[in-house]
């Protein structure tokens, strides 16, 4: 009998528990914690002072180096600087990546003495807007004028410095392809000429007042037409491109034979630029503009390795970044008589014209 009632109890408990368990959804919380059980914050194993400072330290870089990373985005964009021989010549810089419509804002800050650009020049270059100079405001307009509005610190230049500043800003801001000319204001106030030297700038300064021009005394200015040449130069390890501005006779068909005869010239003693053409290098026939690709055909002397087919890089450059500086020329189509096939310095044959944003890729704001 005693045996009996001590399985009923049992029987009674196990039930009880079990019924416990399958009754709704409880959770650890709900129950109640043993007698004399310690509270238990961390589940981990514990750690000493010295190891949570640690952890704390590595959490801290991390969360830095994800904030940089973020920071640091960048976009490559052509400023137009001075380069240690006094010419106003390009070079291409990261800047931090901001939306289209503050752009225009950015590159001309960056062009300002004691600004965002003094850590990041390349050696031997400079900028070129007075120290203090503020944008006050940019427009672009319908017709492709950008309109820059600049505090009265962009007065304070010397009268040698002002044709520099117009090419400088002018150029630097018609990389972008929907950009076509620079209209300058001063505290609201448009301008009709520099501040300084007088220098006209009418109702906008374009790529077609030229840039670091050379002497024009003993031309004829009236049979002849400005053309922006670029040339390589260099200082120290820096390669660079210079924009030349020279005059050749005009004349729609033997006009890019001019263009290309001025290149094999050179710029003469006046500039301190790269003569990169061998001195035999000549035309083999004359150029062909169709659909926007000019054929040009030269002679082997154009060749750096003639046996291979080889034309140098720089030879190319200078050709194409000058040719297609005409708004009829969109690509340039290099061929040498007697080669079916010409390959750069890398052995990577041309088998298509090359264009401008092989070297200076173009966007619009």
């Amino acid at each position: 009998m005693q045996k009996k009632v001590l399985l009923m109890t049992g029987a009674i408990t196990l039930s009880v528990l079990l019924t416990g368990c399958f009754q709704g959804e409880q959770s650890l919380e709900d129950l109640d914690p043993p007698q004399n059980a310690e509270e238990v914050n961390n589940l981990e194993k514990p750690t000493s002072d010295e190891d949570s400072e640690a952890s704390n330290e590595e959490a801290e870089e991390t969360e830095d180096t994800e904030a940089s990373e973020v920071a640091e985005e960048t976009v490559p964009r052509q400023l137009f600087l001075i380069d240690a021989n006094g010419m106003v010549a390009s070079q291409t810089l990261e800047l931090p990546k901001l939306e289209s419509k503050e752009v225009a804002t950015q590159v001309i800050e960056y062009l300002v003495k004691g600004g965002p650009v003094t850590e990041m020049l390349p050696n031997g270059f400079q900028a070129v807007l007075p120290e203090g100079t503020e944008v006050i405001g940019v427009n672009l307009k319908e017709d492709g004028t950008m309109i820059v509005d600049l505090s009265e610190e962009f007065k304070d230049y010397q009268a040698n410095e002002e044709l520099q500043i117009l090419e400088s800003v002018t150029h630097t801001l018609t990389q972008f392809e929907n950009v076509n000319k620079v209209q300058l204001w001063i505290n609201g106030h448009p301008q009709t000429e520099m501040p300084v030297n007088g220098t006209p700038i009418g109702n906008g300064y374009s790529r077609a007042n030229g840039i670091n021009i050379t002497d024009t005394d003993t031309l004829d200015l009236v049979n002849s037409q400005a053309v922006t040449m670029y040339y390589p130069a260099e200082h120290g390890e820096n390669r660079y491109y210079v924009p030349v501005t020279q005059y050749v006779e005009k004349g729609e068909e033997e006009f890019f034979h001019s263009i290309i005869q001025s290149l094999l010239d050179g710029p003469g003693f006046q500039a301190d630029v790269l003569h990169v053409f061998n001195s035999k290098t000549d035309l083999a026939s004359e150029p062909v503009l169709s659909d926007g690709v000019l054929e040009l055909v030269f002679n082997e002397e154009i060749l750096k390795d003639s046996e291979a087919g080889i034309i140098a890089d720089e030879v190319m450059e200078t050709l194409v970044r000058t040719l297609t500086e005409q708004e009829s020329i969109d690509a340039v189509d290099v061929k040498v008589e007697n080669k079916e096939q010409l390959v750069n310095e890398n052995g990577e044959s041309y088998d298509e014209p090359v264009t401008k944003q092989t070297f200076t890729p173009t966007e619009q704001l």
